[in-house]
């Protein structure tokens, strides 16, 4: 009987890139699923690599619905990734669009099954006093839209990405926010394909930890032998680091995290669960800094 394929979008991406080695890569799940790894450019030596390990390869646009079509022929699961354009007057639009057109296209080629990668909803968790972070979002209204659908779906929430603490010299605003490495993506959503009808509509808030501005400087300085510390600016300052075209929306993306939590009111509860569904250890805040030799100039 020939195994289910799942297609991974955003397969040269950070995210898609991980959930389809780590499906090729795992013993297991290798023999549940087939990977269809899906990009805009085949040619990448990223989609070479994971078709070195028995990948199928996939050329589609989210803008073109031919191409969907064809990348998604006979999927019968999903994991989408979708980036908010650098336009950002309409980046709520067309990121809304691209997700509806692979959305469109799964139901059409019998998907039964989506993973997409959410966030939490700024605007809403603020009761509408934060309403500039349309990156976050526009990812819990897609979420909200796939919900509606008429397939069964699981959510995967990555936490601030560990790497954006590398070859980031500016300032940045003081928060109390959570932390992943991104090269574990995989690991979250291997935890889904293991047992997708367990997680069927669940939300994987995927985070190593809840870090305060003083714990990421104490585990700086302990990493580094360097002392860090945590300095808190006044808000306009901060906001004069962000460039024109997005300061609204970086400064409200920041100033919710501070404020609400990177995943809301619930943030400890979420993550917690999140954590005893992976069982076995993820990158700490720490193991990440120590892999990549991190060093305060």
């Amino acid at each position: 009987m020939a195994k289910p394929i799942i297609a991974v979008f955003g397969a040269t991406g950070n995210q898609g890139n991980s959930v389809a080695h780590f499906i090729l890569d795992s013993a297991h799940l290798s023999t549940q699923y087939t990977v269809r790894a899906i990009s805009r450019d085949t040619q990448n030596p990223k989609m070479g690599a994971l078709a070195a390990k028995g990948a199928q390869l996939a050329q589609a646009d989210l803008d073109d619905l031919a191409s969907l079509a064809v990348a998604l022929e006979s999927a019968s699961y999903m994991f989408l990734v979708t980036t908010t354009p650098p336009a950002y007057a309409r980046a709520r639009a067309l990121e809304t669009m691209q997700a509806k057109n692979a959305c469109s296209a799964a139901l059409d080629a019998g998907v039964r099954y989506i993973i997409f990668s959410s966030m939490s909803h700024p605007a809403a968790l603020s009761q509408g006093a934060l309403t500039h972070a349309v990156h976050f979002d526009v990812k819990a209204e897609i979420e909200a839209y796939i919900r509606s659908l008429p397939v069964q779906s699981a959510f995967f929430a990555p936490a601030s990405f560990m790497q954006n603490l590398t070859g980031r010299s500016a300032p940045r605003p003081a928060q109390e926010g959570s932390g992943a490495d991104y090269v574990m993506t995989g690991k979250w959503v291997g935890v889904i394909l293991a047992a997708p009808e367990k997680y069927a509509g669940s939300f994987f808030a995927a985070a190593d930890a809840v870090y305060t501005p003083d714990e990421i400087a104490e585990v700086m300085s302990r990493v580094t032998g360097k002392k860090a510390r945590h300095v808190q600016l006044p808000d306009e300052v901060v906001r004069g680091f962000f460039p024109d075209a997005s300061r609204d929306q970086l400064f409200d993306m920041f100033a919710f995290m501070r404020e609400y939590g990177y995943f809301g009111a619930e943030q400890d509860k979420l993550v917690r669960w999140a954590q005893e569904q992976i069982g076995g250890r993820v990158t700490s805040l720490e193991d990440f800094l120590r892999r990549v030799k991190y060093k305060l100039e």
